[in-house]
């Protein structure tokens, strides 16, 4: 096993910022039922900036930590910084090459994330 695959499997079995956040500005779920993959995202955005954040999954190593990953990427930074992420930005947190048939397991999180943010703009 490489060093990249390493840190999926300790991000699958270690989650960050598992939980569910009562006082959340913002809650999505979203589901890959291809994979059988779940996220449920709570933001809470105070003054333009992602103040505390949770997550509770189930699914791949994959998706779960994309999504683990992601949070620790996210947390404290800008509304504006965010919406400028790409998928690419996903795919270097996992520093590992994802197929295909994988990418909607490697961006559940993100796409939860845009969701959550498109729903920030509306309030």
């Amino acid at each position: 096993m490489d060093i990249y695959s390493e840190i999926i499997l300790d991000h699958y079995q270690n989650q960050h910022h598992v939980g569910e956040l009562v006082n959340h500005t913002v809650r999505v779920v979203e589901r890959n039922p291809l994979c059988g993959d779940n996220i449920q995202l709570d933001l809470v955005i105070k003054n333009g900036v992602v103040n505390d954040l949770a997550f509770i999954g189930d699914g791949c190593a994959i998706s779960q930590a994309a999504m683990s990953l992601l949070t620790d990427e996210i947390k404290g930074k800008k509304v504006s910084t965010l919406k400028k992420m790409l998928p690419a930005n996903v795919y270097d947190l996992l520093h590992v090459t994802i197929s295909s048939g994988r990418v909607k397991c490697a961006l559940l999180g993100f796409t939860a994330l845009k969701n959550a943010l498109k729903m920030v703009k509306k309030k």
